[in-house]
């Protein structure tokens, strides 16, 4: 168990080196099975699903290392095809696996994925576009068994632009005959990051970033290097983080376009901001104002796994201010804790009310996922007197020593575990 200790009311200041991230990582490293190749990796985060997800390349039969922030892959050793139930249980993106394998293997035998408890995210969608393409799917006994003798190319229409699923597609088709052409695919920056790290590969795909993205063969390389980009939903923490305390902060190495919808609810709240190429400055006093309303969407929208720090940041904020979570049903776990510091929400189905209060008061919090953990982080940093939050490890799931990090600004901040 991690026992978070903040004791609240210290400005933030300096310079923050924003980390890889995670949700680029994650389909990149399940991408390095598809053919039998090298694969070095650099600005991977150090985290638990990092490592949960190497555990499961050298369960299937690669090498897989992580030095510091590079990881190194050989996948032609690969000689299994079956993810045992606790290997998966572990992330929810154990799930895109799935597609690599039947690109590789022709099968793959997993069991439902993990992650954090945030309601109904089933697989229909990801079983669905695979049997399109020619896949047999069979499932009993909480075990999805997927076979493929030979796929072949197809339209897919996503009814909803999953990231999950659109990453599992792309995996698969590159051992599908002829072209296949996903309509309504996510936009997300991780899909990108995807298509480049396949092109390094030898694959053919193009159009990640709009809704349609095309796979279309091409010929395996042997090897190749590839950096991850910065985590865009680390540096809304960040960010958030700061225009909660107040002070000033640049944070560098990051994107400002992929996480601009959470910079324009913070400038709308009070802060300064100054955006250049690779960094970010951000100056608040810490007294901030409501924003009025947000609600979350698929990208290029508000972020649903930024909403719960975003919310944390406006708890001391002047006014009313309404999020419309739309994203996932239980988004809101974080909400009852948060209450626990002094904060005035209320949550009516998949909407949320924020009164900004005077003042919160440091107590004793649990976290509830990864995000929520993120949020009571934030919370605490704006809080008076001492808060602990105990986290059963959901923050070190997506966030790179964010104690040592927040220190190094001025927080009073400390992990046990």
């Amino acid at each position: 168990m991690d026992i978070w200790h903040i004791r609240g009311g210290n400005r933030l200041d300096g310079i923050c080196f924003v980390q890889g991230s995670k949700n680029a990582s994650l389909p990149i490293l399940a991408a390095s099975i598809i053919s039998p190749a090298q694969s070095q990796l650099r600005n991977v985060p150090q985290l638990r699903d990092i490592d949960a997800a190497l555990r499961i390349l050298r369960h299937l039969g690669c090498t897989a290392e992580q030095r510091d922030n590079d990881v190194y892959i050989n996948s032609r050793g690969l000689n299994k095809s079956t993810i045992p139930h606790d290997l998966m249980l572990e992330m929810r993106s154990s799930v895109i696996f799935m597609g690599a394998l039947i690109a590789r293997c022709g099968e793959a035998r997993l069991s439902p994925p993990g992650g954090c408890q945030l309601g109904k995210r089933p697989i229909d969608l990801h079983l669905s576009a695979l049997r399109q393409m020619g896949c047999e799917i069979e499932e009993s006994g909480g075990e999805i068994l997927c076979r493929a003798s030979s796929l072949k190319g197809t339209d897919i229409v996503l009814p909803f632009p999953s990231v999950g699923a659109t990453e599992n597609i792309m995996l698969a088709a590159t051992a599908a005959a002829g072209e296949t052409v996903i309509h309504g695919a996510a936009r997300e920056p991780e899909i990108a990051a995807l298509q480049e790290y396949m092109r390094g590969l030898g694959w053919a795909v193009s159009g990640a970033g709009t809704d349609t993205v095309v796979i279309s063969g091409g010929s395996p390389a042997a090897s190749v290097d590839y950096r991850i980009l910065s985590d865009r939903i680390v540096a809304a923490t960040f960010a958030c983080a700061a225009a909660a305390a107040g002070g000033s902060v640049e944070l560098r190495g990051v994107e400002p376009e992929q996480f601009s919808t959470v910079l324009h609810f913070l400038k709308q709240a009070g802060c300064d901001i100054i955006t250049e190429k690779r960094s970010v400055w951000l100056r608040s006093s810490g007294k901030l104002r409501a924003v009025g309303a947000f609600e979350t969407e698929p990208y290029p929208g508000f972020p649903t796994d930024a909403q719960p720090v975003l919310m944390a940041a406006l708890l001391k904020a002047v006014g009313r201010t309404v999020i419309k979570e739309n994203i996932f049903e239980n988004r809101f776990r974080q909400v009852p804790e948060l209450c626990r510091l002094g904060a005035d929400i209320t949550v009516a189905g998949n909407r949320a009310e924020i009164w900004g209060v005077d003042s919160l008061h440091g107590t004793v919090l649990t976290s509830t996922d990864l995000r929520g953990g993120a949020a009571m982080i934030v919370a605490g940093l704006c809080a008076d007197g001492c808060t602990e939050i105990y986290d059963d490890g959901h923050v070190k799931r997506g966030y790179e020593r964010l104690d040592v990090r927040l220190r190094s600004l001025g927080a009073d901040i400390y992990l046990d575990g």
